[in-house]
């Protein structure tokens, strides 16, 4: 394909493994600049929390990142990969839909149980890892989370054009903050990627895709659908507020983890670093970037709420994967990682 000014090709990472028809379909077209070849009825009878539809979903939004090795940039607005995946966005939204009908449809009902410490943490994969966890399973959950936090706070940043006033300055300032506030090495991508380092794990971007389950990528493909669209700005804006409210309580058990395993000091402050600031996110989201988004535009109230459950949702899903995995004494990765010396 011949773009506007010569065609030019990503330098990103190499394309992962098919999982199934829909994923196939994809990896063939970027791989040979063809159409991509699925039956009519491919979607709607995949699994919407399924490897296949999930990964073909994450592969699409990819190319609205950094792309893939050898895929022509020209990809990311080809109609046809379009066309697939308006699709399969409307499979996965369908289903978060039906599972959150019973969610609640206010900012206040929908944050209420996040701003309180719950006193049974079973369950929690942070205060499994702080009071019991082993340095292996460290190193699986940051391959895990690699897959987000290598570009932390990049989909969020699609929000920006789309608020004005208040919302947009709060935005803005907590984004700063997550891109280093002018200073490359503290950049939160930076951050991780030092913790990764730290933990024996390579930091290429998109590594460790082909180990990534499926309810992993249902967070990252959360992300990407609510920043690409701008009807979803409400529901962004509740997906970041969601994250930051829960972020310190975490954090701060992460950060004992990495201490108590001898995970280094890297991988300490990645998460030492969350804890503050993002108690200081937490006040500017709720009052400036919620506040100022609901003043301006009262009727988003629904989709901020809904941004938030299904946060939830899918980090409970997650949770849930990684503790079954673990307490049945597997890896929760598709291809467990080589053990370090």
């Amino acid at each position: 394909m011949t773009s506007l000014t010569g065609s030019t090709t990503s330098t990103g990472p190499r394309l992962a493994r098919r999982r199934g028809a829909l994923s196939g379909a994809v990896v063939d077209a970027l791989r040979t600049g063809r159409p991509p070849a699925h039956t009519p009825g491919a979607v709607l009878s995949a699994d919407p929390w399924g490897e296949d539809l999930q990964l073909a979903l994450y592969l699409l939004y990819e190319l609205h990142y950094r792309g893939f090795e050898d895929v022509d940039d020209e990809r990311e607005w080809d109609p046809e990969l379009l066309g697939l995946r308006q699709a399969m966005e409307t499979r996965f939204l369908h289903a978060l839909r039906t599972d959150l009908s019973a969610a609640p449809r206010s900012v206040e009902e929908a944050f209420a149980p996040l701003l309180l410490e719950p006193a049974d943490l079973t369950g929690s994969v942070s205060h499994h890892l702080e009071t019991a966890g082993e340095l292996w399973q460290l190193r699986e959950y940051a391959a895990l989370r690699s897959l987000y936090h290598l570009k932390e706070a990049d989909p969020h940043a699609w929000v920006i054009p789309r608020l004005t006033g208040r919302a947009k300055a709060g935005m803005v300032a907590i984004e700063s903050d997550e891109f280093g506030a002018g200073h490359a090495a503290d950049i939160h991508a930076q951050l991780f990627a030092d913790l990764m380092d730290d933990l024996g794990l390579d930091h290429g971007y998109g590594r460790y895709l082909d180990h990534a389950p499926a309810p992993l990528l249902a967070t990252v493909n959360l992300m990407s659908l609510l920043g690409l669209h701008r009807a979803l700005r409400g529901a962004l804006v509740g997906h970041f507020a969601c994250l930051e409210v829960t972020s310190s309580p975490g954090s701060r058990r992460m950060a004992a983890a990495m201490r108590r395993c001898g995970a280094g000091p890297a991988a300490e402050r990645f998460y030492t670093e969350h804890v503050e600031a993002d108690a200081v996110h937490e006040q500017v989201v709720r009052r400036e970037v919620i506040g100022g988004l609901l003043a301006d535009e009262p009727g988003l109230e629904p989709d901020i709420a809904f941004g938030c459950a299904a946060t939830v949702l899918l980090e409970d899903r997650l949770a849930d994967h990684i503790r079954e995995a673990w307490e049945n004494g597997r890896s929760a990765l598709r291809t467990p990682l080589p053990h370090t010396a």
